[in-house]
Parts: structure tokens; sequence; C-alpha cells
């Protein structure tokens, strides 16, 4: 029975130096609303027989985003490899935002987190619609499912 969907997420734990408690409490987030629902079907996995559900492994490498596709069982079905040159902008004004959102609900007023807030969701929808693009023809998956996996790229690039 087809099950296109991410049953399992790892991040490269050593490309992460650093973590704060917001942005442990992102990631940890993304993570749950992701295994809980999402649409992820990699297309040659797919056309190859198995048609999921599958386990995600994600790392940067040298500018490389690597998602590393795997069956439940754990057996190794494809890599995708996507460079990370038109996130570089997103990723940064994410963490700028994100910083200012942060800062804000411990001192500002619910008019001025709300304002911070639509800032931040506008460049992460932004971001998603860039990975949208970037999985075209190799993933099939849906707006919800990239928004959070945009979230885990920006945790993997954090540097203290």
């Amino acid at each position: 029975m087809a099950d296109p969907r991410i049953i399992h997420i790892d991040l490269d734990e050593t490309t992460i130096l650093w973590r704060n408690a917001d942005i442990e409490q992102e990631r940890r987030i993304a993570i749950f609303d992701l295994i809980e629902e999402n649409l992820f079907k990699p297309l040659r996995a797919w056309e190859a027989g198995y048609q999921g559900p599958y386990r995600l492994s994600l790392s940067v490498d040298d500018g490389r985003l690597i998602l590393g596709v795997s069956s439940e069982e754990g057996a190794e079905l494809e890599t995708l490899i996507l460079g990370l040159g038109r996130f570089r902008r997103p990723i940064r004004e994410y963490f700028a935002i994100c910083d200012s959102y942060y800062q804000a609900i411990r001192k500002a007023t619910a008019a001025e987190i709300e304002t911070i807030d639509m800032a931040r969701r506008g460049v992460h929808n932004e971001a998603a619609e860039i990975l949208l693009e970037r999985l075209e023809s190799k993933v099939e998956t849906d707006f919800a499912t990239a928004r959070r996996l945009f979230t885990l790229i920006c945790v993997l690039h954090i540097r203290g």
C-alpha cells in the first residue's frame, strides 16, 4: 500500500554547533509537525517500486543540502543534492526576523509581535516556494511540508 510520507527525520548534528532554547524549540516543533502530517514522494524511489513511508536525513556539505532518503527499515533508496545558493538570502532574513521576534516576545506589544510574525511568515513562505521549485521533478511534496523542511534547513545553518 502506498504511503508517501516521512516517518523519521535525522539532522546531521555535526553541522550544528550551537542552538539557543528558541531555535531548539523551533526544531522540535518542525520535526513533530512534519512527522504528524506531510507529503513526501521521492520520484525515483517511487518509480523503482518503493512507495513509502520514508526516513529522511538532512545535512549540509560544501554549500549543498544533502537529503538521504531511506526505506522504513533504513535501507538507502536515494540521495538528493540541492545547491543552497538560492536559500542564502531567505536563511539570513529568517534568522534576523526570528531574532527580532524572540526579543519582541519578551518585551514588545502584541501589535509589534504580530507585525514581526507576519514578516517572519512571509520569508518562510517565500523560502518554501523556492524549496518546492528546487524539489520539482525530484520529490512530490506540499507547501506545509516544504515550510517545515525549510525550518530544519535553517537549523542546519546555525553556526553560533
